[in-house]
């Protein structure tokens, strides 16, 4: 080997050496709902395209990623470069410039697509600050066979005295089919989520327009004692404990006549991984015929927090997960049905996908009706369906689920958990200075 030759040799070393040095590592925080799981399976492509990225991957179940994150970016930990965070989040962390704002994403990744309900709760000031990888309200999931041979036919839009004559009618407990599996598990994004949302259309509110709790209301009593009636006559045994993926698990089953839960749910219960696939139906979350329904709004999102010292690659990685050209990927390896879903107007324009999601059209009829905005029967000084817009709210929030779950696995009565609920939420709202 001449010396030119070994020179050479190691001119060549030292490069292939100095691209593993620059190569930067990004970290994500991220949930472990099924589409996140997905994004992770198909994170080879974005790799592929961009070898001087490594990818860490952070996945957490629901209630401990929003504590972790929330931990690191107020006390500027520094531990993640990318966060999956949600519609709760965004506003509040941007306002308090811990977010980097998205308005330099590149021209092809068409934000203006992004569907006004969605875009409008990750923005501020026409901003955004997040980008949604899937966007979702609630609906009614339900099984088809069981509905029909208890002689009965779910309406698109039902009403909460519906649901519970159809929870009754198909439950069936020597079989272990339960007529209804909702969201038992304590958390301000979990039980709360479902249960401010169903409040909502029962005609309750978390504040008055002075910032009072309203737990002492008749209307969050009634809101209780059917949510309490449903899962203790009609709900799986240890619904206290049942979040989204246990009760998605259930459904999955065959062993829930009826779910109401996020309407991301959809392309599972017809997936593969589902028993019951070619028997699912549709119907957009109950009402009580007061004007609002019992369903949210929320988009799970990426986001940059400040100070990461791997921002333009952050950028470029939130680029290629919420794009098109995601879609149009998982669509090739899994079918048009598991594209994320409500997120892009133009998913909605797209036949094959219509063709594909029997759910696509309540999907989006279901995001269309929430309105943060004027969530409520009352006016209330709070934005946000199933949550109130505040930072306070979530700590109080999961205080509150605490007794809602309590009072679910039979610990104390509705009227100890909305004592409680009252209790803590006017000391919490005081001492954070509200209503004075």
């Amino acid at each position: 080997m001449t010396n030119t030759t070994r020179a050479l040799m190691g001119a060549t070393a030292l490069c292939g050496m100095a691209a593993i040095a620059q190569a930067e590592t990004l970290t994500i925080a991220t949930v472990n709902n099924g589409d996140m799981i997905r994004m992770q399976e198909l994170a080879s492509d974005f790799t592929e395209q961009h070898p001087d990225i490594e990818l860490d991957w952070v996945t957490l179940e629901e209630n401990v990623l929003r504590q972790r994150v929330t931990t690191d970016i107020a006390t500027k930990g520094g531990q993640y470069d990318v966060m999956t965070i949600g519609t709760y989040e965004v506003p509040i962390w941007a306002k308090q410039d811990w977010l980097v704002a998205l308005d330099d994403l590149p021209e092809d990744y068409d934000a203006d697509d992004i569907l006004p309900a969605i875009a409008g709760g990750l923005s501020i000031d026409g901003t955004l600050y997040a980008a949604p990888f899937y966007g979702e309200s609630s609906m009614v999931m339900y099984r088809s066979d069981l509905i029909e041979e208890a002689g009965l036919e779910m309406p698109d839009a039902p009403t909460w005295d519906f649901i519970k004559e159809a929870a009754a009618a198909m439950t069936d407990k020597e079989n272990e089919v339960y007529g209804i599996c909702l969201r038992g598990k304590a958390g301000w994004g979990e039980n709360m989520a479902f249960l401010t949302a169903m409040s909502n259309s029962y005609g309750a509110r978390w504040f008055d327009e002075n910032w009072t709790p309203q737990f002492d209301s008749p209307e969050w009593k009634a809101t209780l004692d059917d949510y309490l009636m449903l899962l203790n006559e009609y709900g799986p045994p240890g619904s206290a404990n049942n979040g989204f993926n246990e009760n998605l698990a259930l459904f999955q089953q065959g062993k829930c006549g009826m779910w109401i839960d996020a309407t991301v749910a959809a392309s599972f219960v017809t997936g593969d991984d589902s028993t019951v696939a070619d028997k699912v139906g549709f119907a957009l979350a109950p009402d009580n015929g007061l004007g609002k329904r019992g369903n949210w709004l929320w988009a799970w999102s990426l986001a940059i927090p400040a100070g990461t010292d791997a921002e333009d690659a952050a950028k470029t990685f939130v680029a290629w997960a919420t794009s098109k050209e995601y879609a149009s990927l998982v669509a090739e390896n899994e079918g048009w049905a598991n594209v994320p879903p409500g997120t892009r107007t133009s998913l909605y324009e797209n036949q094959e996908y219509l063709d594909a999601a029997p759910f696509a059209q309540m999907t989006l009829e279901s995001i269309n009706a929430a309105d943060p905005n004027n969530p409520t029967v009352d006016p209330v000084p709070y934005t946000g369906v199933q949550f109130v817009a505040i930072p306070e709210f979530q700590g109080i929030a999961t205080a509150v689920g605490q007794q809602m779950s309590a009072a679910l696995a039979g610990q104390m009565s509705a009227e100890e958990a909305l004592s409680a609920a009252q209790d803590l939420t006017s000391q919490e709202m005081q001492a954070a200075g509200y209503g004075q």
